[in-house]
């Protein structure tokens, strides 16, 4: 059998992100769960919420970027990921955005700039719709709205994404790819980003490998039937009250899909649109120069 990575061993509280000049690593204890966070950078804060199969490292490109630019950067590792617990509940996404709204107010932030990617994307919404007080704009990207067109993707037989219908079965999932997480994940990886980085492929599988990595990561799908009744009842017949941008790769996920989502819950004057060149699904790594730049000027606009 191919060896298997070692279980990735939690960094310390404060110990310096490797790579990354100015971060490090943070807990803190919400929603009755210790979350791990990179932060780093002072200004107008930023909360970059990350997608599957990845961890807070999906941003550390653009991380550095926007720090650079003055601003406070801050990474979470949602539940269910990386060195943040992984319980066995909480994972609809109005939970999964508690635990944001709460970090939130641990660091003493009032008002924030959102961006979320796949399933951090839907987490993303769900925070903007139930506390726009807190979210000054909101970036929704690769991915589509639990509710407001994901549904109609989800079903294999109907042309949707056939991972959907086995993550969704959070046991039979993790059975399968229980051992196998290599096998299972590297060609997806490989699949959702246009660079070939060996480094960033072994430390993901290092985090995924880890227990109860494989199951935590699912548990975002089990519920994303219930999901879509609750995002329905976040708006009723309302909009987002705050600015929206999307953002998909040249090469990710098809932009119609994500746009027609977004329309749905964005106020036509304050909503746009963009396409990252020289990207797939994984915006953040791909092409980290453009996308931070966009995302500055959708800030600062």
């Amino acid at each position: 059998m191919p060896n298997r990575p070692m279980p990735a061993t939690p960094p310390a509280e404060g110990a310096p992100a490797e790579g990354l000049a100015g971060f490090a690593h943070h807990y803190a204890k919400v929603n009755g769960i210790r979350l791990h966070y990179v932060s780093g950078g002072s200004g107008e804060p930023v909360v970059l919420l990350h997608g599957w199969p990845f961890t807070w490292s999906e941003y550390r490109a653009t991380m550095r970027l926007l720090a650079a630019a003055g601003y406070q950067v801050i990474a979470p590792d949602l539940r269910g990921f990386g060195h943040s617990d992984k319980p066995e509940a909480g994972y609809l996404k109005t939970d999964v955005a508690q635990d944001i709204y709460e970090l939130a107010g641990q660091l003493g932030l009032r008002r924030i700039y959102l961006v979320g990617q796949d399933i951090g994307m839907m987490v993303a919404f769900a925070l903007a719709a139930s506390h726009p007080e807190l979210v000054t704009k909101v970036a929704l990207n690769e991915a589509l709205i639990p509710g407001f067109g994901l549904e109609d993707h989800m079903d294999p037989a109907n042309g949707g994404y056939v991972h959907f219908a086995l993550h969704m079965q959070v046991d039979l999932a993790t059975m399968l790819t229980e051992g196998k997480e290599a096998a299972y994940l590297t060609p997806i990886w490989n699949m959702m980003s246009v660079r070939d980085d060996a480094a960033w492929t072994e430390e993901l599988l290092t985090a995924y490998t880890s227990p109860g990595a494989m199951r935590g990561g699912f548990q975002h799908y089990g519920t994303l039937l219930d999901d879509v009744r609750e995002s329905r009842t976040l708006l009723g017949e309302g909009k987002l009250a705050m600015p929206v941008l999307t953002v998909n790769g040249e090469h990710g996920i098809p932009a119609h899909q994500t746009v027609e989502s977004v329309r749905r819950v964005a106020e036509p004057h304050q909503f746009e649109q963009d396409i990252a060149p020289r990207s797939g699904h994984t915006l953040a790594e791909d092409n980290p120069a453009w996308y931070a730049a966009r995302l500055e000027r959708f800030f600062r606009d």
